[in-house]
C-alpha cells in the first residue's frame, strides 16, 4: 500500500482518521501502532515477522544495557544489538551484490560459482534499522533514558507516516513525542497537516509520475540508438522525477505525522537552488545527512582531526556509505564517492570560486547533480558509463524518441517548483504554505483548494498505472 494509491488514499486514511479523532487518548497510540502494522503488512506480510521480532530483542538488550553498572555489559549489549540490526540489513541487502562479486571471481578463475537463493528485500528495512541503531547509540551514549514500554518502542520503529521511506528520525527527537503528540493534536495541525499531505501527493502524482513515464522510456532506448540531446532530456527528466517522487512522499509523511500531532523534521529544501554540492547535502535529505554525520561521520573524527587529509577521507567514506545505504550495486557506490569528490574539491579550492559566482552557482550544482543521477538510475557501472559517453560526446539523434508536448509542460512545471524559491518573493510564499499559522480566511481558502486537489488527484490516480516510489526500494 503506498501513500499515492486510492486504497490509502480512499479506505485506509479516512478509517483511519475517523477511529483516531473518535477513540479516548489511551487508545490513541495502540490504534496508530495497530494501523502502522497492518500497513505493513498489507504489502509485506511475512517480513511484518522480522521487525517484530527484531523490535522485542532490540527492546530487551537496550534495557539490560541502561540498567546494567558494568562498562563491559553495556558495551556487549550494545555489540550484539548493532551487530542484529546491521546483520540483519547486510543479509537482505547485500548479501546478493557479495555473492554476484565473489561469482564473478571465481568464473575469471574457472572456479565453480556458489549457489546461491536470491533474497527479497524487506520494504524500508534501510530506514527502520538507521532507527533502531539511533535507539540503541542514544541511550548508550546517555542521550535519553529507554522507554519502559515495549509497545512504545514499537510505535517509534513502525509508526507507519515514515515508515517506509522516512524521514529517518533520531531517537532522542521522538520519545518526548510519544504521549506529547497527543497535546499537538488540535483543530490547526489537523488542517495544516491535511495540506501538507495533498501538496505532496500533488508532487507525487502530477510532476514525479508524469515525468518519470518518459524518464523510463528514455532510459530504456537501446544506447545504440540514443543521441546526445535525447540523454540529456532522460537525465533532466529523471532528475526531476526522484525530486518529486521523494520530497512529495516526505510531505505526505510530514502532513499524516501532523494530523495526529507529531512533529516530523524537513527532509528536503530547495536542493536544486543550493549553491554547492556541501550546500546541497544541507538540503537534499536531510535527515539521512544528519544521521551519517551523528552515527558515522563524528566518530570517525568528523572536523576534530590531525589533518586535512583525514578530513577528506572522513568525507569520503561517509559519502561511500551513503551510496552503499541506497543500493547493493556499483553504481550507488560510484554515486557516492561522485559526490564525495565534489565535497573534497570544494573544499579545497571550489567554493571560493563559486562564492564568486554568486547565487547563479546553482548552475552548476544542478549539473554536477544531474550527472551524477545517471549511475543511480541505471544502477551499475558499465550502462552508466555508456549513458553519459552519450551526453558528453556528441551523436546525432535518430528520432526514435520525440519529446511530447505533454512533455515540455511538465518539465516547465518541474523547473517552475524546483527554483521556485530562488528569489526571495519564491520563498516568502512557501513558507507561509508550509510553515506559517493561517488565519481563519486562510484555512477556508486553502481547505478548498485542497479539497478541489484531492478530487483532481483521485481522478488521475484511477486513470494511470504508473505509480513508482523510488525510495521503497531502499
Amino acid at each position: 500500500m503506498v501513500f499515492s494509491s486510492i486504497v490509502f488514499i480512499c479506505y485506509f486514511l479516512p478509517l483511519f482518521l475517523l477511529a483516531y479523532w473518535l477513540v479516548p487518548k489511551p487508545l490513541k497510540n495502540p490504534l496508530i501502532l495497530a494501523a502502522s502494522i497492518f500497513f505493513y503488512a498489507w504489502a509485506a506480510p511475512k517480513f511484518i515477522f522480522v521487525i517484530l521480532g527484531t523490535t522485542i530483542i532490540d527492546f530487551i538488550l537496550v534495557r539490560k544495557m541502561d540498567a546494567s553498572d558494568s562498562k563491559l555489559t553495556k558495551k556487549l549489549m550494545l555489540v550484539i544489538s548493532l551487530s542484529l540490526n546491521i546483520g540483519m540489513l547486510f543479509y537482505f541487502k547485500y548479501s546478493n551484490f557479495f555473492v554476484e562479486q565473489v561469482n564473478v571471481v571465481l568464473s575469471n578463475v574457472g572456479v565453480g560459482q556458489i549457489k546461491w537463493v536470491e533474497l527479497i528485500l524487506p520494504i524500508g528495512i534501510s530506514f527502520y534499522t538507521f532507527e533502531t541503531v539511533t535507539y540503541v547509540v542514544d541511550v548508550y551514549r546517555g542521550h535519553h533514558k529507554p522507554l519502559k514500554k515495549f509497545w512504545d518502542y514499537q510505535l517509534y520503529i513502525i509508526l507507519f507516516p515514515k515508515l517506509i521511506a522516512g524521514p529517518i528520525i533520531r531517537y532522542c527527537d521522538f520519545a518526548p513525542q510519544i504521549n506529547d503528540h497527543i497535546a499537538h493534536e488540535n483543530a490547526d495541525n489537523r488542517l495544516k497537516g491535511f495540506y501538507r499531505f495533498f501538496i505532496g501527493l500533488a508532487k507525487k502524482v502530477i510532476i514525479a509520475n508524469s515525468i518519470g513515464a518518459y524518464s523510463d522510456a528514455i532510459f530504456n532506448i537501446q544506447i545504440d540508438q540514443l543521441g546526445t540531446y535525447t540523454a540529456w532530456l532522460g537525465a533532466l527528466a529523471y532528475t526531476f522525477q526522484i525530486y518529486f517522487d521523494f520530497s512529495g512522499y516526505s510531505d505526505m509523511a510530514i502532513g499524516l505525522a501532523l494530523m495526529m500531532g507529531f512533529r516530523f523534521p524537513e527532509n528536503f529544501n530547495n536542493p536544486y537552488t543550493a549553491g554547492s554540492i556541501t550546500d546541497f547535502w544541507r538540503r537534499w535529505h536531510i535527515t539521512l545527512g544528519a544521521w551519517m554525520r551523528n552515527y558515522l561521520y563524528i566518530p570517525l573524527g568528523g572536523n576534530r582531526v590531525n589533518s586535512q587529509w583525514r578530513l577528506y577521507l572522513n568525507l569520503w567514506l561517509v559519502f561511500l556509505a551513503s551510496g552503499l545505504w541506497h543500493g547493493a550495486a556499483w553504481g550507488y557506490i560510484v554515486w557516492g564517492a561522485y559526490h564525495g569528490f565534489f565535497l573534497v574539491i570544494e573544499r579545497l579550492f571550489l567554493s571560493k570560486w563559486l562564492a564568486k559566482i554568486g547565487k547563479f552557482s546553482f548552475v552548476y550544482t544542478f549539473i554536477v547533480v544531474l550527472t551524477g543521477w545517471v549511475f543511480f538510475k541505471l544502477e551499475y557501472l558499465k550502462p552508466s558509463l555508456q549513458y553519459l559517453e552519450r551526453m558528453f560526446v556528441w551523436h546525432k539523434d535518430p528520432e526514435i524518441w520525440q519529446p511530447s508536448q505533454d512533455f515540455w509542460v511538465i518539465t516547465a512545471l518541474a523547473f517552475i517548483f524546483s527554483f521556485f524559491t530562488v528569489p526571495a518573493l519564491g520563498r516568502k510564499i512557501q513558507d507561509s504554505i508550509y510553515f506559517k499559522d493561517y488565519s481563519l480566511a486562510g484555512h477556508f481558502l486553502m481547505s478548498g483548494f485542497t479539497v478541489l486537489l484531492f478530487i483532481f488527484l483521485a481522478g488521475h490516480i484511477t486513470t494511470e498505472t504508473f505509480n513508482p516510489f523510488i525510495y521503497f526500494r531502499f
